[in-house]
């Protein structure tokens, strides 16, 4: 999406610079042939609260991590748009006291959520697991395998369906189970999406009416309908949690709702403009 209609200038002011210049270098570091990338992946990611991976540090750490070359740039062009303009507003103290809030609420309601839902799955595992059945077990894989079924694994649920009261599968089925309960806690979240959709809240919150003009719409929309458009969305898409999806909804819910929180703190405390 683009801005128009400021005076300010391309210039980056030193918070929102720096936070563009530590993406991309790590980024360099996750792509570059350096064999880095698996250790970077594994520390500063990241994971569910339930993995043996989670370390508290990677409630920071994983602001600066990205999927690919398009999650970076999306996002890091995102922080330039609207960061630069709000940190000229605000000064470079109170920019890096929001990103950082916003990034650390993004990660709370995202843990938080991803919590709740790893538990229903281990629920779902245990259940199957006290009373395994053809039903369960295929109603489980579609819903935690992600599309990322292998010709075996389908070849297999082929035979168990022509014989449901065949105990023999069982076994198998079983190790399926925990296999996609201990794939689906370790997966890593990466990105600096929470605080751009802090960032993309507050800049509507200071310019309601300015007009942005997404990548997906023909004609340009204000900031006021277009931000609540977006987290409505963004909320659906996180509720319905479709199998193909592997975007973290809540956490681009997370980051904007401490955004919000944090703007109107401060209008409240008669934060001026200057």
């Amino acid at each position: 999406m683009s801005f128009f209609g400021s005076d300010r200038g391309l210039a980056l002011p030193p918070v929102i610079k720096n936070i563009i210049i530590i993406n991309a270098v790590i980024f360099l570091l996750q792509w570059l042939p350096l064999g880095l990338a698996g250790f970077m992946q594994q520390h500063l990611a990241l994971y569910n609260i339930q993995s043996e991976l989670f370390k508290p540090h990677q409630l920071i750490t994983h602001m600066f991590m990205h999927a690919n070359f398009t999650h970076i740039f999306f996002n890091m062009f995102a922080v330039f748009m609207f960061g630069r303009i709000l940190e000229q507003i605000w000064g470079s103290k109170r920019m890096l006291i929001f990103y950082t809030i916003t990034g650390l609420g993004a990660a709370a309601i995202h843990l938080t959520v991803s919590y709740f839902q790893m538990n229903h799955m281990t629920g779902l595992a245990e259940s199957f697991f006290n009373s395994p059945d053809y039903l369960s077990f295929s109603s489980f894989v579609k819903k935690y395998a992600h599309g990322r079924e292998s010709a075996e694994l389908i070849n297999f649920m082929q035979e168990w369906f022509y014989k449901p009261d065949d105990l023999s599968f069982v076994p198998q089925a079983k190790e399926v189970v925990r296999f996609l309960v201990t794939d689906n806690i370790n997966i890593p979240t990466v990105g600096a999406s929470g605080a751009v959709f802090g960032l993309l809240i507050a800049f509507a919150m200071m310019f309601p009416d300015a007009e942005l003009q997404p990548i997906f719409l023909p004609i340009p929309i204000k900031a006021k309908y277009f931000v609540p458009i977006y987290a409505l969305l963004e909320l659906f898409f996180g509720v319905a949690n479709f199998s193909w999806d592997n975007m973290a909804h809540f956490a681009h819910l997370g980051g904007a709702l401490f955004g919000y929180i944090l703007v109107k703190y401060w209008k409240n405390n008669q934060f001026r403009i200057y």
